[in-house]
């Protein structure tokens, strides 16, 4: 498996999705569509993203009872996406669920993934709110060890994260890490970060980037440069 950037498309409308793709002329990067998006849009503007030939890591973090996310994982398998996830806060009876909703008749489905605890997330804010007393470090690897066993491909953590959850889960697991930051750059809201390169050698094997490409001022130098210093 090599490694990639995934370009979080997190816009507002189609048009402004469309307008910001059409810079890429000479590639098709992977792209993550998120909720502001797809609730704006819908499942088209998943199919039309897929028509262009990209990518597509659809980011709906899902977490109910498991008959429903099992429906729904069922839905979203028939648009033919390449990744989804959920939250692994939802047990593995949930995940376990989500994955045989997901699996098409053939055998085949895209990579379930599992977010262990939001990049947005610090100790602080999980203790006094959240009422989890256990260290931010166990509890992600607790919830990437539960995604494992539940039969998912990996976790999107931190990219501060995901050489421990090699170690604990091993190296073909699969770690999705947002919370990317050129070291030049503004951290925006994230708290737990890293630069593409850092990422690189704590060992992620997706980063997923917005801001800094999708609000350069070249979006695809911004994008060149992240390929630059994560895949090399």
């Amino acid at each position: 498996m090599g490694k990639d950037v995934i370009v979080a498309c997190d816009f507002a409308s189609a048009a402004e999705t469309m307008a910001f793709l059409d810079k890429f002329t000479d590639c098709k990067p992977f792209v993550k569509i998120g909720m502001e998006l797809f609730y704006a849009e819908g499942p088209q503007i998943v199919r039309q993203i897929k028509a262009r030939g990209h990518k597509i890591f659809l980011d709906l973090k899902l977490h109910d009872i498991p008959n429903t996310v099992k429906k729904a994982m069922a839905v979203l398998s028939g648009l033919d996406v390449d990744m989804v996830n959920l939250h692994a806060a939802g047990t593995k009876a949930m995940m376990t669920a989500a994955l045989e909703g997901l699996t098409r008749a053939d055998g085949t489905r895209p990579l379930l993934i599992a977010v262990t605890q939001l990049t947005s997330t610090d100790e602080e804010s999980m203790r006094s709110e959240l009422w989890i007393d256990r260290p931010l470090d166990e509890t992600v690897m607790h919830y990437a060890r539960n995604a494992m066993e539940a039969g998912l491909d990996g976790v999107v953590c931190s990219p501060l994260e995901s050489g421990k959850v090699h170690e604990a889960c091993g190296a073909g697991f699969v770690t999705v890490t947002p919370g990317v930051r050129f070291a030049d750059g503004d951290k925006g809201d994230q708290k737990r970060v890293a630069t593409p390169a850092m990422a690189k050698e704590i060992g992620s094997d997706y980063i997923v980037v917005g801001r800094p490409i999708t609000k350069a001022e070249d979006p695809v130098a911004a994008y060149r440069r992240c390929i630059a210093e994560f895949v090399g």
